[in-house]
């Protein structure tokens, strides 16, 4: 079979993200068990399916192997529609139900699926309202970001847009400072993120582009003390998704 057929963009794997997309309520066509696995918590799920009238289907590891390329599946696994993007209306919507100012993440050119997982992962924990990806260039929401998220995925909208220089033209009219997280800004420690805030994650090799970089309000940065000059994007993203927490939190 062709290597292309094997990626599966609507499998969830992992026991604890299967366990949060049932408790989520979105629509799920089958959960996948592989043969003899009936201790902990696949006892749960198969409980949780049941409940919800939800096919089980008993398949031989080696296949569920094969399905999930090689990732940790932990003998569960669950196919589902693609997942539905959310609007950045939506997203804005969200916050004003809250009474919350925004706080939004953009990714710009995201390639590698664990670094979006991690990302979303770490924006859910923090309070963030939702994530803006472009079409084009960036990972999708695929079964890694899935399974990387640890079911972080199900409670975060994440908007998909044609251009990210004018999404961030359209948030900046609705007063929400845009920042950038690139070399050569102003200390991340310092900066004041108070207001609505939209932090721009740059790509893994190239970092934020020019022409991005130069619709943002503000470029913050972390102190890099090594000999290499950047760190992982989702590390970085998360470094400063908790020092605008802090802020917000008043702590």
């Amino acid at each position: 079979m062709p290597k292309e057929e094997i990626k599966n963009d609507n499998l969830v794997i992992g026991r604890n993200a299967v366990i949060e997309l049932l408790k989520s309520g979105r629509e799920v066509e089958n959960v996948l068990v592989a043969r003899g696995e009936h201790e902990g918590s696949v006892n749960r799920i198969i409980a949780m399916c049941k409940e919800k009238k939800i096919v089980i289907k008993t398949v031989d590891r080696k296949k569920l192997d094969f399905m999930c390329a090689g990732a940790n599946h932990q003998g569960v696994a669950a196919n589902v529609p693609a997942h539905s993007y959310s609007s950045v209306d939506e997203i804005l919507k969200f916050a004003e139900d809250k009474n919350e100012k925004p706080f939004i993440i953009i990714c710009d050119e995201i390639e590698d699926s664990h670094n979006l997982g991690a990302i979303i992962r770490s924006a859910e924990a923090c309070g963030v309202h939702g994530i803006i990806i472009p079409k084009r260039r960036n990972v999708g929401l695929n079964f890694i970001v899935a399974k990387t998220s640890c079911g972080a995925l199900e409670y975060m909208r994440v908007a998909r847009v044609s251009n990210i220089a004018s999404t961030i033209d359209e948030l900046k009219k609705k007063n929400i400072w845009v920042y950038c997280a690139d070399m050569d800004g102003q200390p991340w420690c310092k900066t004041d993120f108070s207001g609505g805030c939209a932090l721009v994650i740059g790509n893994e090799g190239k970092g934020v582009g020019r022409l991005i970089k130069e619709k943002c309000d503000v470029t913050v940065s972390l102190p890099m003390l090594g000999e290499v000059n950047s760190l992982n994007a989702s590390v970085a993203a998360g470094v400063l998704m908790y020092e605008i927490t802090r802020q917000r939190l008043g702590l």
